[in-house]
């Protein structure tokens, strides 16, 4: 009874401290890489061994596994964005050897339906050999990073961005080594491909010749692609046998994408190309959990990590021949998300799974784009594994994402030569964002 006692006071002390913290995290990071661990929202990550994702979670949990197995699924995420309260101004100059022969002020005419992120099934695999009891090797594919917002042609926000796609695809070997019933550590070298695109519709304004201006649309679009090297690092201690601690470290890997720049306005005979190149760093990550099993039936984790974000400071986009063909701050803060869950053997072969996620937003008030315009998140989840034979196991989740409705505030001023006149556009655009998120998930694990 006093052992149970100091169990849930170990429990009830680490939540506390957990959902106590003021901190903030979020971003373009994904975080489905297991469907059995998000029935109890992640909380367990770096902690509980269920499976072969533990690969991604912390390598060294791979020696705690006594079989060799495969693990395969993934989440389809459904987003759905209210966008309300938009209002959007363009104001227009142009000068002539510094002289103004024309301008133009007015709201931008369009749409803000909201639907902009498409449903997306994030998918991933994981193996794991033990060698022995103590060795083992594994090896995953997975997504760590991605973002994509597919606006409407019409949208009134177009001058700020109408499309933005980042997708990070990983492939990890891994090694994992038990020293004793107490510690394990493991490490993983982690091979990334980067692929990413932006679209922007830029105003320019061309003088009608009566003191006024027409404002016309370029039609900017970049892309690129690069791949780099990480790794990732882990530890796990088990002072007894019913509590695990774990920390996983992943590095940040650093990009520089090369691809290619078109601005097209077949109207005012606008077609220039370009190359183009983007510097980005994906942000180093530390989760730290703790998975405590309360008595045969039930266990409970809890977990923290934090994000380096602040490496994300702007996007900028430079060519050969346009020095600067995008410059948008971003200006990224380090972040933290929090989880606690827990799960039920009900019965010998059916496990049930809850869970609770705080993830805070790296993003900042004056910098939040329409790019990503997301805020504080909570996450709750519900999963259930269900095992008919020893070598199989089928575990499914659902998961429901709300955000904090945000603010996007974002301006522009683009500056365009035209011949022996100078175009400089300023635009606006101001809304309101009420972001959610249904995510469903399917895994299948055999052992061998």
């Amino acid at each position: 009874m006093h052992n149970k006692f100091n169990k849930l006071t170990l429990a009830v002390a680490v939540a506390t401290a957990a959902f106590a913290s003021q901190a903030q995290a979020g971003g373009y990071q994904i975080n489905e890489q297991s469907v059995s661990g998000q029935g109890y929202g992640h909380a367990g990550r770096s902690s509980n061994v269920e499976d072969a994702t533990i690969v991604f979670g912390n390598p060294a949990g791979m020696s705690f596994l006594d079989r060799a197995q495969i693990s395969v699924g993934g989440t389809y995420l459904n987003v759905n964005s209210d966008i309300s309260n938009e209002t959007s101004q363009q104001d227009a100059i142009v000068t002539q050897g510094g002289t103004p022969v024309g301008g133009a002020s007015s709201s931008v005419s369009g749409t803000n339906d909201g639907d902009m992120v498409p449903g997306t099934l994030i998918p991933y695999a994981f193996y794991v050999h033990p060698v022995n009891e103590k060795l083992a090797f594994g090896f995953g594919v997975y997504a760590p990073f991605g973002s994509k917002t597919d606006y409407e042609s019409t949208f009134e926000g177009r001058n700020q961005g109408n499309y933005t796609e980042v997708t990070v695809k990983s492939a990890q070997p891994t090694v994992s080594y038990r020293f004793n019933d107490q510690w394990s550590v493991g490490a993983g070298i982690t091979y990334n491909q980067v692929e990413g695109e932006l679209h922007r519709q830029v105003p320019v304004a061309i003088p009608d010749g009566v003191g006024g201006a027409d404002i016309s649309e370029i039609d900017s679009r970049v892309d690129g692609d690069d791949e780099a090297w990480g790794y990732n690092l882990g530890v796990i201690y088990q002072p007894v046998p019913e509590t695990k601690l774990g920390l996983t470290y992943r590095s940040a890997v650093d990009y520089n994408l090369t691809g290619d720049f078109r601005a097209v306005a077949q109207d005012i005979g606008v077609d220039v190309t370009d190359d183009a190149s983007l510097d980005l760093t994906t942000p180093e990550t530390v989760n730290f959990s703790l998975t405590q099993q309360m008595s045969d039936r039930l266990k409970l984790m809890f977990g923290a990590s934090w994000v380096r974000w602040s490496q994300f400071e702007e996007i900028l986009v430079t060519g050969n021949d346009i020095p600067e063909i995008t410059d948008e701050q971003q200006n990224y803060e380090n972040a933290w998300a929090f989880a606690t869950g827990g799960e039920y053997q009900l019965t010998p072969t059916l496990a049930l799974r809850a869970g609770v996620t705080l993830d805070f937003t790296p993003t900042q008030d004056e910098t939040r784009s329409v790019r990503i315009p997301s805020d504080d998140r909570r996450i709750f989840s519900l999963g259930a594994g269900w095992s008919p034979t020893d070598n199989l196991t089928v575990d499914v989740a659902y998961s429901y994402l709300t955000e904090r409705g945000t603010q996007v505030d974002q301006m522009k001023t683009d500056t365009r030569n035209l011949g022996t006149a100078t175009s400089q556009v300023t635009s606006s655009y101001s809304a309101d964002y009420k972001n959610e998120a249904h995510g469903f998930g399917a895994q299948l694990t055999y052992r061998f």
